[in-house]
């Protein structure tokens, strides 16, 4: 399936064509603020903190890279809450921590090593991020969906080990992200591994 979506490298932009005004702009924007922690900054660091975390989350959904007219993905709510809280409630008994400690163990360390990795020299690799979930989206989020159907369990259970990979790839990511900006050395910056779950 080929679709034409929101995100491609090097297209962030508005419906006004205001330039890095998309999710990939938003996490590039808050790490860069977060960079001036330590100095005095004209920023509220606590703010662009609390706003990293909660883009980092929004580009490893795959429909907030998708098509512009789901606003983002925030018409469907299918990946944001649906799948998740169906699995809350049906495999995890309403539970947060049980779900969490279930995705931990399908984690490897070296999936853990490999999500963390960013080969580029930013601190961020949001353009990476964005272009997985726009794959997603076509694979997994779009794929065998009528406009207006009811989606079946096959859906939900073929989309459940990706949406719990995608939660796990955030959180991994965003503690590489904080270990970067908030490391004290150098040795720290590389083990990558204060924030890690």
């Amino acid at each position: 399936m080929s679709l034409l979506l929101e995100h491609e490298i090097g297209d962030c932009h508005n419906a006004k064509g205001q330039q890095d005004m998309c999710v990939v702009g938003a996490i590039n924007n808050y790490t860069t603020q977060l960079m001036s922690y330590g100095d005095s900054s004209a920023y509220n660091l606590t703010e662009s903190l609390m706003f990293l975390a909660h883009f980092v989350g929004d580009v490893h959904q795959p429909l907030h890279v998708g098509f512009a007219d789901d606003q983002g993905g925030n018409t469907i709510v299918v990946w944001d809450v649906s799948i998740i809280e169906t699995a809350m409630k049906d495999f995890y008994d309403n539970d947060v921590d049980t779900m969490i400690e279930a995705i931990k163990m399908n984690i490897t360390s070296n999936d853990v090593r490999q999500w963390k990795t960013c080969r580029e020299k930013s601190v961020t690799c949001a353009d990476k991020y964005a272009s997985e979930s726009t794959s997603l989206a076509c694979d997994y989020a779009y794929q065998d969906v009528e406009q207006d159907s009811t989606l079946g369990d096959d859906y939900f259970f073929s989309r459940l080990p990706v949406v719990e990979q995608r939660l796990a790839q955030g959180g991994v990511r965003l503690a590489a992200i904080l270990n970067k900006l908030f490391s004290n050395s150098a040795e720290e910056s590389k083990s990558g591994s204060q924030f890690l779950i």
